[in-house]
């Protein structure tokens, strides 16, 4: 009966919204004091596990470097997608057995996404190091030759190596100053050794010269090359570091790539748990504050709209005027829009009917 007024109210006459019945169990009612002390806990544990859940697909879009379309299909609730498994909610009787009382429900559920949250920080902090990490390394890898790392430009040959007198420096000249640099070089200081200049590397902006010298003329050659606007870059040639931190990349990279499944794994699996926990308590909400509002024998019908999104205000009223009749204090507080002394509830959330909302756009795409 209920059911089909509304539908004839919202959908038949005039499609304001979807419809489905949201299907609660038969739950131990407990006594009052009990359902009044847990209706404050099952708010503040909804806005909780919505922060969780929410938390969760955030990281997934992180970890799946944001590729929108990933993140979705990843996103699902008992192997469907969100929405479908809201309209087919089937209470998880193995999970959340009825015989307990609501309490002790509401606290399996608590921990249970405790345990996520918990769990969600340590996987995500040894990932993000590790990506950290690896980003650094990555970054002293590029950017320009005045400051990356010369590890993968350099071969052995273009140095003189194990020789007392003699040095290979490495100089960042731009561009426009190559024919200057070939003009000059020899002279810049004394004992440079003729003709000993290569050009071993460039990008954008400059290239990278190798130029050959007496070990006791260093400190001369590059206070010289400073003066013409030429950088010389510290750097010994050392086999064993260079190939350690190829090594490092080496490791961090295949580190990722094995933490990637996994975790990408972890998410799925903990983002459905978490949100499957979230409409388990939306349910517990709405049966325990339909038994305040309403009393005893449980009777209430519990449904779920999904509005037409022109039509939200037009909705609003048609459901007002439809259960007006159910809450005098609510109808005071939506025809005088003002607080009522003793209900400390904001207007704007009131309504005659037990109303909860269930926001399925999780993410929050950069």
């Amino acid at each position: 009966m209920t059911w089909d007024q509304m539908m004839v109210a919202t959908t038949r006459n005039n499609n304001l919204s979807t419809n489905n019945k949201f299907n609660i169990p038969d739950l131990k009612v407990g006594t009052l004091d009990v359902l009044v002390g847990l209706s404050d806990d099952l708010a503040k544990l909804d806005s909780f596990i919505e922060g969780v859940v929410k938390k969760v697909s955030q990281y997934m879009a992180d970890v799946l470097e944001d590729s929108r379309d990933k993140v979705q299909e990843n996103l699902l609730a008992n192997g469907v997608d969100l929405v479908t498994y809201i309209t087919r909610f089937q209470w998880d009787m193995a999970k959340y057995p009825i015989k307990q009382s609501l309490k002790n429900i509401s606290d399996i559920i608590s921990k249970q996404v405790s345990q996520i949250d918990n769990d969600l920080k340590a996987r995500a902090s040894a990932y993000n190091n590790l990506k950290g990490n690896l980003q650094n390394l990555e970054r002293k890898n590029a950017g320009s030759l005045l400051t990356r790392s010369l590890a993968d430009i350099v071969k052995k040959e273009d140095f003189v190596i194990d020789s007392e007198y003699l040095i290979t420096m490495l100089v960042v000249v731009p561009k426009t100053s190559y024919a200057d640099w070939q003009k000059t070089y020899e002279t810049l200081s004394e004992m440079v050794v003729p003709r000993s200049t290569n050009l071993l590397f460039e990008d954008n902006d400059s290239g990278l010269f190798s130029v050959t010298l007496f070990r006791k003329a260093i400190d001369d050659f590059r206070h010289k090359a400073r003066e013409n606007k030429y950088t010389v870059r510290d750097f010994q040639y050392n086999e064993q570091e260079m190939n350690a931190d190829k090594e490092e990349m080496t490791r961090l990279s295949t580190d990722k790539k094995k933490q990637f499944g996994p975790l990408v794994r972890w998410l799925k699996v903990n983002f459905s748990e978490a949100f499957i926990t979230w409409i388990h308590i939306k349910a517990l909400r709405v049966f325990v504050e339909s038994v305040l509002r309403y009393g005893l024998p449980v009777n209430f019908q519990a449904m779920l709209l999904q509005p037409n999104k022109k039509n939200m205000k037009k909705l609003r009223e048609v459901l007002n005027d439809l259960y007006k009749h159910l809450d005098s204090s609510a109808a005071a507080v939506i025809d005088s829009a003002v607080d009522i002394p003793g209900l400390n509830l904001s207007q704007q959330e009131y309504y005659p009917y037990v109303y909860y909302k269930i926001d399925c756009n999780l993410l929050d795409f950069k």
